[in-house]
């Protein structure tokens, strides 16, 4: 049965409840927080990447704690098998029958800390997860619960023992996240707080549950995208792999992944329309993860998200963007003359 549509404002109230639950056990990270919030109402998952000690961890877990979502978490080692990750079939000498037995992915929010420390076999088990919603053991699939996300964690700086991520698996997370370190004040604020609290664990409370995150979800997929956001998306998915940096450009799913997260941006914003604004918003965490770079662009110390950042100055937005796609007039969502860096 389809769940009914939250309006845009309760689920732009909701998302800044659960954003300022969150904060109040995170710090310095509201733009990376608010963007994995999209991706999550957006229905997508989530990369954090990042060196140890940030919060990474800490932000998945509140970020599921507040949305009411049960839980689970795995720590990715070299030696984790498949079937720690979807679950296995178990003999039951009581009736002589083979049990299946669900992993760790049968949640509402699936953590897995350091996923490039693990091989790619079991890397690969979480594709089926991710961009199906489903698992299938010994010729038998068995869909995942509603909503289902993955929030994964991986370290860019130590490679010895580790497993980079294939392109594949990249182009399944919606946004990867890098934090970044605090700056002098937000450390502080970090030492003051594990200070006051006098113990390890930081509380967050439940603010949503997830019935009602499906409801949010519901919501903003209900809200439709003027046909010129949507070209600028795909003209600057289309960039990427025209680009002389770039050895392999954004799929349709990176154009498709930008104008999702955007719009779910926008409705944490109170909006029901998106704007350019947003788009450039989110390109970077949409598409960066999902260019491969030419030899040459390596050696001279270009990333990613550089090329993403010249593509935003180059590729011009559209210069009014309707607020309504239902008849509304055009120009109330305001103007947006050559897109620049967000």
């Amino acid at each position: 049965m389809p769940i009914p549509p939250l309006p845009v404002p309760d689920v732009a109230s909701r998302g800044r409840a659960v954003l300022a639950e969150v904060g109040t056990a995170v710090v310095g990270m509201e733009t990376e927080l608010r963007t994995a919030l999209a991706a999550i109402l957006a229905g997508g998952h989530v990369l954090f990447e990042d060196v140890p000690g940030l919060g990474k961890t800490l932000a998945a877990r509140s970020l599921a704690t507040a949305l009411g979502l049960d839980f689970r978490r795995v720590q990715c080692t070299p030696d984790l098998l498949p079937s720690d990750i979807t679950g296995s079939s178990v003999f039951d000498p009581t009736t002589a029958q083979f049990q299946f037995r669900r992993g760790p992915v049968f949640a509402g929010l699936l953590l897995a800390d350091e996923i490039n420390r693990t091989s790619p076999k079991t890397q690969s088990a979480l594709l089926e997860a991710m961009a199906e919603r489903q698992v299938t053991v010994d010729g038998v699939t068995h869909r995942l619960t509603e909503p289902f996300h993955v929030m994964a964690t991986s370290n860019p700086v130590e490679y010895e023992g580790t497993y980079p991520l294939p392109e594949a698996q990249l182009d399944r997370f919606m946004v990867r996240l890098a934090v970044g370190y605090p700056d002098r004040a937000g450390e502080c604020e970090v030492l003051t707080r594990r200070l006051t609290r006098r113990h390890e664990a930081a509380d967050v409370r439940t603010i949503v549950d997830a019935s009602t995150l499906l409801a949010m979800q519901a919501g903003v997929e209900a809200v439709a995208v003027d046909p010129d956001v949507v070209r600028y998306c795909v003209d600057l998915a289309a960039a990427t792999r025209t680009h002389d940096a770039v050895e392999l450009g954004a799929s349709p799913r990176g154009s498709q992944a930008l104008v999702l997260v955007a719009r779910a941006l926008a409705v944490l914003g109170g909006r029901d329309f998106v704007t350019p604004e947003d788009v450039k918003a989110v390109a970077v965490p949409a598409l960066a993860h999902r260019l491969t770079l030419t030899p040459q662009s390596w050696a001279t110390g270009m990333v990613p998200r550089d090329v993403v950042a010249r593509i935003l100055d180059a590729v011009p937005g559209p210069t009014t963007t309707r607020g309504r796609v239902d008849g509304g007039p055009a120009g109330t969502a305001g103007t947006a003359g050559t897109a620049g860096r967000g």
